[in-house]
């Protein structure tokens, strides 16, 4: 059963709007006369929704709808909107409402507003459990550079929002995975090497940019498995360029190459991962983070 939180400094408004959820055996509903009030129930008993008048003392509806979102964001709010209140409720809504409806219409539309909200925010909880049980993503990617910034921040968001990480973490493995993605797509599917970056920057761009719209560089993809555990996060990317000797890569952390543009992704994928592998071709990179440190394994 939901519990609807129903806010209204009239006793009589209060009645009609509860009265008309009480009609469904699904809900079971409390009381606030303001703002105030409304807060202190919330924070007392949690409800599945707030149902708000607009005008009321010590919080208005509109505060309270600001209020709730900064708080409670997964409370959703519906404000109840008297004649002539059409801009308040433009405001609501972009300051957290889920929805409104004009006090004239509650006997209509209060009951079937209340079930929408309910059920979208039903549908938000179960996919975000859904996706907190996902243990392997799979992306092919095409020699684009929004679809890794869109890939690299779901990641992020994913590991953060499961609590696999702390958030600072969660950024030091974002900014790893950028890393080994951009290598894939400038070094492996476009073929332009590194060195010209130290020599030519603008240069560098434009020899992408041109590989962008000829054959066979435009047609290459990057392939990105993820795998999420418990104990670790494992990124496994591959580009579709002749790769190179893995042999042959510096020590970026050499005092010759620190300052050297060339080395600066690998030196951050090692830096904030726990492990950076190459496949004998060089055309696919494993990453590994666990989230206890290895320093912190060894000491049990």
């Amino acid at each position: 059963m939901s519990t609807i939180l129903v806010v209204d400094d009239l006793l009589a408004d209060r009645r009609i709007a509860g009265g008309l959820l009480e009609k469904s055996t699904d809900f079971s509903v409390v009381y606030a006369e303001h703002g105030q009030a409304a807060l202190e129930q919330i924070e007392a008993h949690i409800p599945d929704l707030v149902v708000t008048d607009l005008q009321m003392p010590e919080m208005d509806g509109l505060e309270l709808v600001k209020t709730v979102k900064e708080q409670y964001p997964l409370i959703p709010t519906i404000l109840m909107t008297a004649a002539g209140s059409e801009q308040i409720a433009v405001q609501a809504l972009e300051n957290g409402a889920a929805s409104y409806v004009p006090k004239k219409h509650l006997s209509t539309e209060l009951m079937d507003t209340v079930q929408r909200v309910l059920a979208s925010k039903s549908s938000q909880l179960s996919l975000k459990r859904l996706l907190n049980r996902i243990q392997e993503m799979s992306f092919v990617l095409e020699n684009d550079l929004s679809l890794i910034s869109a890939l690299v921040s779901h990641i992020r968001e994913t590991t953060q929002s499961r609590n696999l990480f702390d958030e600072s973490d969660c950024l030091r493995i974002g900014t790893a995975l950028d890393e080994a993605l951009l290598n894939s797509y400038y070094h492996g599917n476009l073929e332009v090497d590194s060195s010209l970056k130290e020599l030519d920057h603008n240069g560098f761009h434009r020899m992408a940019n041109e590989r962008l719209q000829s054959k066979p560089y435009c047609d290459r993809k990057i392939t990105v498995s993820v795998r999420l555990s418990d104990e670790e996060v494992v990124f496994s990317i591959a580009d579709e360029g002749p790769g190179f000797d893995p042999s042959t890569l510096p020590d970026p952390t050499d005092l010759e190459y620190l300052e050297r543009p060339s080395g600066r992704g690998l030196l951050l994928m090692r830096a904030f991962m726990d492990s950076v592998e190459y496949n004998p071709n060089g055309n696919e990179v494993t990453m590994l983070k666990y989230r206890i440190s290895n320093s912190v394994l060894d000491d049990e």
